[in-house]
């Protein structure tokens, strides 16, 4: 289940953009920033109907839309809002444009230590979305291969498998640990702002704009007040993107020192079919006999290793890196967490794993195992989930605590399990479990119990000796856990280009015409939340009619509410469905006269007719007897 959710998460974005018709146009500025042209009048195609309605699609399934900021509000104060002064609201908000305070709170670290996060107002973070929607595809024709972090379509798993071909394919032994001090606190705002510009994003209005939000003052817990003169605030929209924007310039440096260095001699390329490109062994020969110093750069956010070939060549790049990113990015790194390790002597850590190289037989293979931080901060997890287990708080609140268990669990194996020894760290995990277990339940765990056929429990773990009950719910054994090599990411996924986007999903099938006449329809007063839930239900539907099952025309169409209006009912996605104009008639229909008419018109079936009576009964009418 957790599974499918993340693989439809990725392709909901692509989704969204369909129903709001600006597919081509995010193409179009993907294909354009490849060609390195100039994007100097942004904010018209920010400020777009069609950007601005998607920024609100995008913003309400996130969870933070339920965080309110320093004015307390959250999405659901705006989702009764009209749609067409919802859009002017923005527009106004960016026409002169002034950020209001971020709201400071802090979250605990694994290490016990407080990170703070800042969280704009929702005003800001629908203009910030609106932003973002635009400048992403422009930043990610220029963002380099080899980072993973912040990204469409890319995850550590990606970081992690690149890094398993520096060691196993390309025999790089040697790695550069670097710690950024506090990155997200220390980026420079003007050397930012020349970044992008240097990118090709040359609106100055949206450039000020940007400015703006990150000198936006920041509300402390004790209601004071500060004025950031650098950093992205953690917890922005916008802040993943300039996170990565900044590090892109070191990307391209590390590059250019090795794979990407420019030569005087034109070596011919061969493309293959993934999409990578290869200079041919002439050059790879070339590069070797020079006095270049191998390197090879994987990032995931601030988080990156530099891969060399010899260790005098590692302690240079380090001094190198060191010098360049305080004098070309203002940052400053962390000695004591920065180094030089022998992958054949050590373990190095990384996004929560730990990687070695070990020999076996003449050649030496990847090893990798959960880092000890990570089976530490598992382990309290779950002791924590284990005790809210042993105490609900009703006498229901203990199945979902069950479930919130299982879902950590599940977890766990669905993110560690590309360590090739996931299944030493989590029997050690289990050792410690299993006692707890076992102290706080008793005879009460049983071996035995019954799996729901469906259940995505069976499926995974319905066969494992370790699998337990409790209260008759299973309790998923975090000691049962198969290794998955990490999988590359295809060079030609990308959702700004049509061969990319069908690596990712088919088309929808369904028309589009009706879908896009739906998005520019005419508000007459309906809320942004009623005509944004309306397209998702045309899209569930499959364009189809929920009572008669027959593909709808534009005229057609009515969005029905199950629960009136008048009777309380409101704008959400469950409360809503498509129907047939005549269908829709029917279900309102009190006169006998105008009954009879609709059902002439619809001729319902037995199947059709409960599906009109149980939605009459909903609205609290009578129901029809043929």
């Amino acid at each position: 289940m957790l599974i499918s959710k993340k693989r439809k998460a990725k392709k909901s974005k692509i989704r969204h953009a369909e129903y709001y018709d600006l597919v081509a146009t995010f193409d179009d500025l993907y294909a354009k920033s490849k060609e390195n042209q100039m994007f100097d009048r942004l904010m018209p195609l920010i400020l777009s109907e069609e950007n601005i309605l998607l920024a609100y699609r995008n913003i309400k399934r996130n969870k933070g839309s339920e965080t309110s900021g320093v004015d307390e509000k959250t999405i659901r104060n705006l989702e009764k809002i009209p749609k067409d002064k919802f859009v002017e609201k923005i527009r106004q908000k960016l026409s002169w444009y002034k950020p209001s305070p971020v709201r400071r709170v802090e979250i605990a670290k694994p290490d016990g230590r407080m990170r703070p996060l800042g969280i704009p107002t929702i005003w800001d973070r629908i203009i910030q979305q609106s932003i973002l929607q635009v400048l992403e595809p422009i930043c990610e024709a220029k963002f380099h291969e080899r980072s993973n972090g912040f990204r469409p379509n890319r995850s550590a798993e990606h970081a992690v498998a690149q890094c398993y071909n520096m060691i196993q394919q390309r025999h790089l032994y040697f790695v550069v640990d670097i710690d950024i001090k506090g990155f997200f606190d220390n980026v420079n705002h003007t050397k930012l702002i020349q970044q992008m510009w240097h990118l090709g994003i040359r609106d100055k209005t949206l450039l000020c704009i940007i400015r703006q939000m990150l000198k936006a003052p920041i509300v402390l817990l004790d209601g004071s007040k500060i004025y950031p003169q650098k950093g992205t605030p953690q917890g922005g929209i916008l802040s993943p993107l300039l996170s990565n924007i900044v590090l892109n310039e070191l990307d391209w440096w590390i590059a250019s020192q090795w794979e990407e260095m420019p030569t005087h001699y034109p070596y011919k390329n061969f493309v293959h079919k993934n999409g990578s490109v290869n200079r041919g062994n002439t050059f790879k020969v070339a590069l070797r006999t020079s006095n270049l110093k191998e390197m090879w750069i994987v990032r995931y956010a601030d988080d990156f290793k530099i891969f060399c070939k010899k260790r005098n060549d590692a302690d240079k790049v380090f001094i190198a890196t060191q010098m360049w990113l305080k004098e070309r990015l203002s940052l400053e790194i962390s000695p004591e967490k920065s180094k030089v390790m022998n992958l054949k002597k050590k373990y190095s850590d990384f996004l929560g794993f730990k990687i070695k190289a070990h020999k076996k037989k003449s050649s030496y293979v990847v090893y990798s195992h959960m880092s000890d931080k990570s089976i530490k901060k598992e382990v309290q997890k779950l002791k924590e989930q284990i005790w809210h287990i042993q105490h609900p708080k009703s006498p229901n609140a203990e199945g979902t605590a069950i479930n919130l268990f299982n879902s950590m669990v599940i977890g766990i194996h669905n993110y560690y399990h590309i360590a090739t020894n996931v299944n030493l760290d989590c029997a050690k995990i289990k050792a410690q479990i299993d006692i707890v277990l076992h102290n706080r339940f008793g005879n009460r765990l049983k071996k035995h119990g019954e799996l729901k056929p469906h259940d995505y429990d069976r499926k995974r773990y319905g066969s494992s000796s370790q699998l337990r009950f409790l209260s008759g719910k299973p309790l998923c054994p975090i000691g049962y856990v198969q290794t998955k090599p990490p999988m590359w990411k295809k060079r030609k996924v990308c959702n700004y280009t049509v061969e990319g986007r069908a690596e990712i999903h088919k088309s929808l099938n369904m028309d589009m015409t009706v879908l896009h006449k739906l998005m520019r329809a005419s508000a007459n007063d309906r809320s942004i939340e009623f005509m944004d839930n309306r397209i998702s239900l045309y899209t569930a539907q499959h364009g189809k009619c929920a009572v008669t099952g027959k593909y709808l025309k534009y005229d057609e169409l009515h969005c029905h509410h199950k629960l009136p209006i008048y009777l309380g009912g409101k704008d959400n996605y469950s409360n809503l469905v498509i129907l047939h104009i005549d269908v829709h008639r029917l279900v309102h229909a009190v006169a006998q006269k105008t009954i009879a008419f609709y059902l002439q018109k619809v001729s319902p079936n037995k199947t059709m007719m409960n599906k009109i009576n149980k939605l009459r009964k909903t609205a609290e009418l009578e129901p029809i007897t043929l």
